[in-house]
């Protein structure tokens, strides 16, 4: 009978380095104001009607919160409408933005990625996590992978422990 041998952690010995991308979701909560509330028969944006609409609306629930205001009707809304829901909320949202939830995660993540120093990950093997609490938009994959691509020695998604590669470094042989 052999001696027993430690558990070796294979994981945590082979030097990959996991990039969570939801530890990037942001930190204020993400709240809706839809125009479509404030058209006459959905179609119509009324100015008379629209401002009197957004003095009366209580903009302090949206206190240090992210504000999405988009229409979800297909009506055309004048460039002044946003920016006079703008002018009503700016002393208490956090941030205010001109899309919906989806659009609003795409471009947050493409400012995470872009602010990432891709040097820090130059010759590494980084596995770029899945599966989490929170659904990252299929961009911020796409984002990170462009940005690490010329730098990582490899590239993976998944968990350190079952990963699909997405890139290798070519071997150059001398």
């Amino acid at each position: 009978m052999q001696p027993k041998q430690p558990m070796v952690n294979k994981v945590a010995a082979s030097g990959l380095i996991t990039l969570k991308l939801e530890a990037y979701w942001p930190q204020q909560p993400l709240v809706s104001f839809d125009l479509k509330d404030y058209l006459f028969m959905e179609l119509i944006l009324k100015e008379k009607d629209f401002r009197a609409a957004v003095k009366e609306h209580d903009f302090s629930q949206y206190q240090d919160k992210v504000l999405l205001v988009y229409c979800s009707a297909d009506a055309i809304i004048p460039a002044w409408a946003y920016m006079l829901v703008a002018a009503a909320a700016s002393p208490y949202a956090s941030d205010i933005y001109q899309g919906t939830a989806s659009e609003y995660l795409r471009d947050h993540y493409r400012q995470v990625v872009q602010s990432l120093n891709a040097e820090d990950y130059a010759g590494q093997r980084v596995v770029v996590k899945g599966c989490g609490d929170r659904d990252v938009p299929p961009a911020a994959y796409l984002e990170i992978t462009a940005k690490l691509r010329p730098v990582a020695r490899s590239i993976m998604f998944g968990e350190p422990c079952s990963t699909v590669p997405v890139y290798k470094q070519p071997l150059v042989r001398k």
